[in-house]
C-alpha cells in the first residue's frame, strides 16, 4: 500500500502531521507546498489505491482532486478548519472538518488523538493566531509563562516560514522542516537544539526590521490595509506582520497586500480578534479567494479589482 501524507506547509499543517504520525507512525511521500499553494491535490491526480492523509487545506479549494482520488479507489482520510463546501459521500473518506473560527487542524488532531502530544498543539494553534485557544491548552499543562513563550516563538517562527510567492522565498522547504521537526517528541527539545529554528530567528529579525516602517494605507474606524513591497522578505513575513498588526488594534479588520510578480495583488484579511467573522466571505467573493471566518485571503487579484476589494473590505466591517 502506498502512503501519501499531504499538508500545508504551515505551522499547523507541520505540527498538525507530527502529532499525528507520533500517535500513529508510518513511512509516507509527502506533499506540501507554501502556505498559499492549496490546491495539493492536484498532483495526485495518478495515484491509485493508496491511502492518502490531508491536512489543513481546504476541501471546496481541493475537491476536483480529491474525486479523482476517490474515484482511483484511494481512501483518504481528511483534517481541516477551513471552508469545505458539500462534503462527498463516499465510503473511502473520513473527514473531520470544523470551520469553527476558534480552531484549526492542530487542535482537531489533539482531539483525535485525546491529546498525547498536545504540546504541539500548542505550538500550531499558536502559529495561526488563535493566541487565546493556544493559552488555554498551555494552562492545562501547567506551564511557566517561560515555556508558554517558546511554544508562542516556535509557532510563529514555524509559520513565518511557509509564506512566499513560492519556495524560493522560504527559509527552508516545508518538507525539509518537517523532517527537521520528525525527530523530537517535544518541541522544547527542538526549541533549544534546533539550527534551523536559530536561522528561522535570524531571518525574522531582520525581515521584521524592515517591516517596522511601514505605515497604514488606509485606516478607518473599522478597518486597516497595509501594502507591503514585492519583495521576498516581505512576502516571508507577510502573515506574521499581519497578524501583529491585528493584535494592536483587536477590535478592527486587517488586510495586506503584496504585488505578486506577474501584477495581480495578493492579500491577505483577519477579521477583528473581537468578532472573528466575515473573512471568508469576502474573501471567497473574489477570484483564488478563500479561508476561514477569521482568516482568509486572495492568492491572485487581479489589479483592475483592487478598489472594488478595498470597497468591500471596507463594507463587510462597517458597523
Amino acid at each position: 500500500m502506498k502512503y501519501i501524507d499531504v499538508f500545508n506547509g504551515d505551522a499547523d499543517g507541520i505540527c498538525a502531521l507530527h502529532q499525528l504520525r507520533m500517535a500513529e507512525p508510518r513511512p509516507a511521500q509527502l506533499i506540501t507546498g507554501v502556505k498559499r499553494d492549496i490546491r495539493l491535490l492536484s498532483r495526485l491526480a495518478d495515484m491509485k489505491h493508496a491511502e492518502v492523509t490531508v491536512l489543513d487545506v481546504s476541501l471546496d479549494s481541493n475537491r476536483a482532486g480529491l474525486l479523482v482520488l476517490l474515484d482511483n479507489q484511494c481512501r483518504v482520510f481528511y483534517v481541516d478548519h477551513h471552508f469545505a463546501g458539500d462534503i462527498p459521500h463516499n465510503c473511502n473518506l473520513e473527514t473531520h472538518i470544523d470551520p469553527h473560527p476558534e480552531t484549526c487542524t492542530s487542535l482537531i488532531v489533539d482531539q483525535l488523538i485525546n491529546g498525547k502530544y498536545r504540546l504541539w498543539a500548542v505550538v500550531g494553534a499558536f502559529g495561526d493566531n488563535l493566541n487565546q485557544k493556544a493559552l488555554e491548552k498551555a494552562k492545562s499543562l501547567s506551564l511557566s509563562t517561560v515555556e508558554i513563550n517558546q511554544l508562542k516563538e516556535l509557532g510563529e517562527l514555524l509559520n513565518y516560514n511557509g509564506y512566499g510567492a513560492s519556495v524560493d522565498d522560504l527559509h527552508f522547504p516545508p518538507q525539509v522542516l518537517y523532517e527537521a521537526i520528525r525527530p523530537f517528541e517535544s518541541p522544547f527539545d527542538f526549541y533549544h537544539q534546533s539550527q534551523e529554528l536559530e536561522q528561522l530567528k535570524r531571518g525574522f529579525g531582520s525581515d521584521m526590521d524592515q517591516a517596522a516602517e511601514i505605515s497604514a494605507l488606509l485606516e478607518t474606524d473599522t478597518v486597516r490595509l497595509f501594502r507591503l513591497p514585492s519583495e521576498s522578505w516581505a512576502r516571508r513575513v507577510s502573515g506574521v506582520f499581519i497578524n501583529a498588526k491585528t493584535h494592536e488594534k483587536p477590535s478592527k479588520a486587517h488586510a495586506l497586500v503584496v504585488s505578486n510578480t506577474d501584477g495581480t495583488e495578493r492579500i491577505s484579511v483577519r477579521a477583528p480578534l473581537n468578532n472573528k467573522t466575515g473573512a471568508d466571505t469576502l474573501c471567497r467573493a473574489f477570484p483564488t479567494g478563500g479561508g476561514r471566518a477569521g482568516a482568509a485571503g486572495v492568492n491572485a487579484l487581479p489589479a483592475d479589482n483592487f478598489n472594488d476589494f478595498c470597497k468591500a473590505f471596507e463594507k463587510t466591517y462597517t458597523v
